[in-house]
């Protein structure tokens, strides 16, 4: 049973919204981050990614980065930049990109879920980029910004969703920088987000779709609160995070190809001839070809597609490292 529960959100008014909206922090480095947010003092930059406003040079993971987080974020609260509802509630938020919208809750899910396993996680985390995260936490004392899940679709919380969706106009509805389309609408009515929560307690799991780091940190922060407090109930903050849960029939899972510049020296043919050892190889044309399989991979050569086959032997079954598609392609191909 996963517990999903509504909170009271700090949001930004909204003819601000457009301004206060960035991208991830996890997706762009200092640099970019920094030209990203020059000249918009509204931009939540200036808290996920607060060495922007230190020094060039300053190191992100540099003590004065966390404090200048939190005097920022006092910042957008004092001058009324991010204002906090009035009550706690669900919130429904949709990404359009490609003429393609998906439709997702928000609201907070429980470290319990977490160390329960009721989330599910497809990745090992580096307790650096925990640790990152957890002092971004700890000084902020807030989660920023939301990691994303996604559950097995269920037609009545997908229904509820997409009717009040349709039937009521959005607080937020805008185009970012980046083409991609937002709209935010706020789930006040109490027997709604009742029905939600019912809903989502009957769901058996809950998967992390992004944000493994952020989701261990606020987890592990809640942890740490917990032994602080011995007394805790239950109900206190620390004991939830902030999440964007999406159904699964929603999502797409985009290429995630490479490009290489050049071929070592090699000839086209002899390129071929080297991946031959390694690959059973079919030409495919012209036309575009994706994998189909497991340790299956296209490749686009000289104006032909391929497919390329891994054979048996080339990587080891037992190694679950070893085994993975993306492992293969870089001890066979990138870097061999």
């Amino acid at each position: 049973m996963a517990i999903f529960r509504p909170f009271k959100a700090l949001r930004p008014p909204k003819e601000l919204a457009p301004k206060v909206a960035a991208k991830p922090y996890d997706v762009i480095n200092t640099e970019e981050a920094r030209k990203e947010a020059e000249g918009n003092p509204y931009s939540l930059l200036h808290i996920t990614r607060a060495e922007i406003d230190l020094p060039v040079g300053t190191d992100e993971h540099d003590p004065r980065v966390y404090e200048k987080a939190k005097e920022n974020f006092q910042k957008f609260i004092e001058n009324k930049w991010l204002i906090p509802d009035d009550d706690a509630y669900f919130y429904i938020y949709a990404q359009t990109m490609w003429n393609k919208t998906q439709y997702g809750i928000v609201g907070c899910a429980s470290i319990d879920d977490y160390f329960n396993n009721v989330i599910k996680k497809h990745e090992l985390t580096r307790r650096d980029k925990e640790e990152d995260r957890m002092k971004h936490v700890r000084v902020t004392n807030a989660n920023v910004e939301p990691v994303f899940f996604a559950y097995k679709s269920v037609a009545e919380l997908d229904s509820l969703i997409m009717n009040y969706a349709n039937e009521h106009k959005p607080e937020y509805d805008f185009i970012a920088n980046d083409g991609v389309g937002h709209q935010f609408w706020v789930i006040k009515e109490k027997e709604l987000i009742d029905k939600i929560q019912k809903l989502f307690a009957e769901m058996p799991a809950l998967y992390v779709a992004d944000g493994h780091h952020r989701t261990a940190a606020a987890a592990l922060v809640g942890k740490e609160k917990r032994e602080q407090h011995p007394n805790y109930t239950g109900e206190e903050d620390f004991n939830y995070f902030m999440a964007v849960v999406f159904p699964d029939n929603q999502l797409t899972i985009i290429d995630y190809n490479r490009v290489v510049k050049d071929l070592n020296g090699l000839t086209p043919q002899e390129f071929l001839d080297k991946l031959s050892e390694y690959f059973d190889i079919e030409n495919k044309g012209k036309n575009e070809y994706k994998p189909n399989k497991l340790h299956n991979f296209s490749m686009y050569l000289d104006g032909n597609w391929y497919s390329l086959t891994a054979k048996k032997g080339t990587y080891n079954d037992n190694d679950p490292i070893g085994v993975l598609d993306v492992t293969i392609l870089s001890d066979l191909v990138l870097n061999n």
